[in-house]
């Protein structure tokens, strides 16, 4: 008999999303915490792997493997409503937090994950030159990071 567990799935997923009308809420002292608060809750209550975390003071990109016994949408929407949430109980930001309700899913082939990775690491980077706008914009038309 063969058994399968979740380290034989891998269902690599690169998500990102924004604040609420792409309000720069996200200051360098709340962006450690926030990216501790995220994986701890995609480990923790989901049971998934986090590959990579990084982004902007308005948005956030996350490289994991999803545990196939969780649908995507609640998955995010879970982790998106728990951290807004926390932030404006901690008073973490001047202004009412919260997520955009909308976001951006694409699957990663296990061979471009370093690829995907290295994307994710110079967020900070790269929206210098381009915005949030930008960077979706570019999503919808390529369907990834390619």
């Amino acid at each position: 008999m063969i058994t399968m567990n979740f380290e034989q799935i891998k269902m690599y997923i690169h998500a990102f999303f924004s604040t609420k009308d792409v309000v720069p809420l996200i200051s360098q002292t709340l962006e450690e915490s926030l990216y501790y608060r995220i994986i701890f809750k995609i480990t923790q209550e989901f049971k998934s792997k986090v590959i990579n975390i990084n982004g902007t003071e308005d948005h956030v990109h996350i490289l994991f493997n999803l545990n196939p016994v969780f649908n995507l949408s609640d998955f995010l929407r879970n982790v998106k409503g728990e951290t807004s949430h926390w932030i404006n109980h901690e008073e973490l930001t001047d202004k009412k937090f919260a997520w955009q309700k909308s976001y951006f899913a694409y699957s990663v082939s296990e061979r471009d994950l370093k690829k995907v990775s290295r994307y994710i690491d110079i967020q900070k980077e790269y929206h210098k030159q381009y915005s949030f706008l930008d960077e979706c914009n570019f999503f919808l038309k390529n369907g990834g990071c390619n």
